[in-house]
């Protein structure tokens, strides 16, 4: 009993583990205003790109791909590392167990980076999503400061990256249980209790800094659609089998096309960027502006059942996603996923009569989003908390799992995973050993691949190099 009290007392009063404490809240505090800052200017900049676009329909034609052109050679010249979704980033960094190659993955600069050029992304009609870049920063922002506050090592190891990403989770999509879901299920693909308590504090202050800065909102509006029992469940079936199919094919398409480019974007960068930015500009046109930007705005009227969208949407929707992802920008896929498979889900409405559309809407966009990335119980929870809809919970998970063991066979290793391959190989690569004394020394260029999966090379200006 004394015993206990005595450690007890220690807790409470030890500085060091106040300032440990404090250091933490504030990181999480930092992530959450990220967030918020993230959120404002993406809405900004796409809102800018569609105003433009609506006012000078063949102006993407010349804007996409020179913006394309600009994001690329920034990110090759100040920020290498910063390109693509950055979850696969920070999944190598909880792979590694030597600090520097952690600071060659997670910085402060990093952070900045992909803050910036996703914003720039967008106004350029890119169809990428903010979402999986601010796990990337939220990471950073965290691996970061515990790193200058001289943590304890089992601080680094993997509590504060696992709870970084959680943090940028909860605080994008204001989906708090998603945060943590998604760090559980993607990030660590296991629950270690010595790093719950981190991740659950880190996912509050956060989320608690966003909503008191947005106020407490659901991301797609509330939704309050029923699937009757019965021939209605005949929708979960096909909404399970078909976003797992579909979804699977597109992960496909992602990681071999990134494979293959890879050669090109090492020679030839700024050609591959100009040429997808073209390439997106064409889909755009023929989709008539809708497969630009995010895909917010069509996946929130479809999910509240406010307007309608052309047949070929989800279609046009894919396409420039993939097109956005190999142009080797920074951008994530999390929204424009999610607004295809709501796309896909609205397209199925004629063939359900009795039933509602929205519903279909939801089905589909949790069935798509799971085949993509594999997390069934996190598109559950996520689709559930955006959406605001408890009463479909129960056909939300059924979709969501039947979509995860159809995407499976179609492609086998999660979207996330494979794609960090990539880092995890460039890292082992590294011809000179991890000194520890020395975690912000600049890393070698030549072992971070240039294409779709770059590792950055220069020395961090905030402390550490960063990839994303």
């Amino acid at each position: 009993m004394m015993l206990r009290f005595r450690r007890t007392r220690v807790r409470l009063l030890s500085p060091q583990l106040w300032k440990t404490r404090l250091v933490f809240w504030a990181g999480a505090v930092l992530v959450g205003l990220a967030a918020v800052l993230f959120a404002v200017a993406s809405a900004y900049a796409n809102d800018g790109f569609r105003g433009l676009a609506e006012r000078w329909p063949l102006l993407p034609l010349i804007l996409s791909p020179l913006v394309l052109v600009l994001a690329a050679w920034l990110t090759q010249r100040f920020f290498p590392g910063a390109q693509g979704s950055g979850i696969p980033q920070a999944i190598a960094a909880l792979e590694r167990r030597d600090r520097r190659s952690r600071a060659a993955l997670l910085s402060l600069r990093l952070a900045v980076g992909k803050i910036l050029l996703t914003v720039l992304g967008l106004f350029g009609g890119a169809s990428i999503g903010r979402e999986g870049p601010t796990v990337h920063v939220g990471a950073s922002i965290m691996y970061s400061l515990g790193r200058r506050a001289r943590f304890p090592l089992h601080f680094l190891d993997r509590g504060l990256i696992l709870a970084g990403s959680a943090a940028g989770i909860a605080a994008a999509f204001n989906t708090p249980l998603a945060g943590i879901v998604f760090a559980i299920e993607e990030m660590s693909r296991s629950f270690e209790e010595r790093t719950s308590g981190t991740m659950l504090t880190a996912v509050v202050f956060a989320g608690v800094t966003a909503v008191a800065i947005q106020g407490n909102y659901h991301y797609f509006g509330s939704n309050t659609a029923e699937l009757a029992v019965g021939s209605g469940w005949l929708a979960v079936l096909v909404c399970g089998l078909g976003g797992g199919l579909i979804g699977g094919l597109f992960s496909s398409a992602l990681i071999h096309g990134t494979r293959r480019i890879a050669p090109w974007q090492h020679r030839r960068p700024l050609l591959v960027a100009g040429a997808c930015g073209l390439a997106l500009a064409l889909i755009g046109l023929a989709s008539g502006g809708s497969s630009y930007g995010t895909g917010y705005a069509e996946a929130s009227q479809l999910v509240t059942g406010s307007g309608e969208l052309d047949g070929g949407f989800p279609l046009f929707k894919l396409a420039a996603t993939v097109v956005s992802y190999l142009s080797g920008i920074p951008g994530g896929i999390f929204a424009p996923t999610l607004a295809t498979g709501a796309g896909f889900g609205a397209s199925l409405a004629p063939m359900f009569d009795n039933v509602p559309g929205t519903a279909l809407v939801i089905l589909a966009m949790a069935g798509y989003f799971a085949g993509v990335v594999q997390t069934p119980i996190t598109a559950l929870v996520i689709v559930t908390e955006m959406t605001a809809n408890q009463s479909m919970l129960l056909p939300i998970m059924a979709t969501s799992f039947l979509a995860y063991a159809v995407s499976r066979t179609v492609c086998p290793q999660p979207i996330y995973r494979a794609l960090a391959t990539a880092f995890l190989a460039a890292a082992q690569d590294e011809n000179d050993p991890p000194r520890d004394d020395d975690p912000d020394a600049p890393t070698s260029q030549h072992a971070f691949p240039r294409a779709g999966l770059p590792l950055p090379s220069t020395s961090d200006s905030s402390g550490g190099s960063g990839q994303t």
